[in-house]
């Protein structure tokens, strides 16, 4: 009697990584974009995270590593917010793409004009949706969990974890 053999199927994880290493191989221009569509995908999907401790810190935003490419220059992480916690207004040295996984967030645009920061417009991003960015310290927005449960997010920008510091956004006073 012969076994059929069922496919093995990744974990959602995986899979969403496999994914974006496919779409970090896009055209510089339209990386942002492929890897937005990438991960819309697995946003929602109930055992996306599952093994990997993603703690909320109830002071600050924070960011766990998924996955760290150096040599395709990106990285993955999760971001974990409690209710009324917010990024800074900051655009970005390098490009993004972001989905929201679990909750819901405020993306709030802004322009620069002259000396002030003005906001412009306001979106809801809920399960699934994305958003995502070039290179372009004047595409100014900020991230704000204004629900009242955790909110979990997937961002991937184009730089390794280790030159997240200063390699990622370009913060603006306000």
């Amino acid at each position: 009697m012969n076994a059929i053999s069922k496919p093995i199927l990744a974990a959602p994880l995986e899979a969403m990584l496999a994914a974006i290493a496919l779409a970090a191989r896009a055209d510089f221009s339209e990386r942002h974009l492929a890897v937005a569509a990438a991960i819309a995908p697995y946003l929602g999907t109930e055992n996306l995270l599952a093994g990997r401790d993603c703690p909320c810190n109830p002071h600050r935003y924070s960011r766990h590593l998924l996955h760290n490419n150096e040599e395709a220059g990106y990285a993955v992480v999760a971001i974990v917010w409690t209710p009324g916690q917010m990024s800074p207004v900051h655009g970005h040295r390098t490009w993004c793409a972001l989905g929201v996984h679990r909750g819901w967030l405020a993306e709030t645009y802004f322009t620069r004009t002259g000396t002030e920061i003005l906001p412009t417009r306001c979106t809801q991003r809920t399960p699934g949706m994305t958003s995502h960015a070039t290179a372009d310290r004047d595409a100014i927005h900020r991230l704000a969990n204004l629900g009242t449960q955790e909110a979990v997010s997937i961002h991937v920008y184009g730089v390794a974890f280790d030159d997240f510091g200063d390699g990622v956004n370009e913060v603006y006073a306000m």
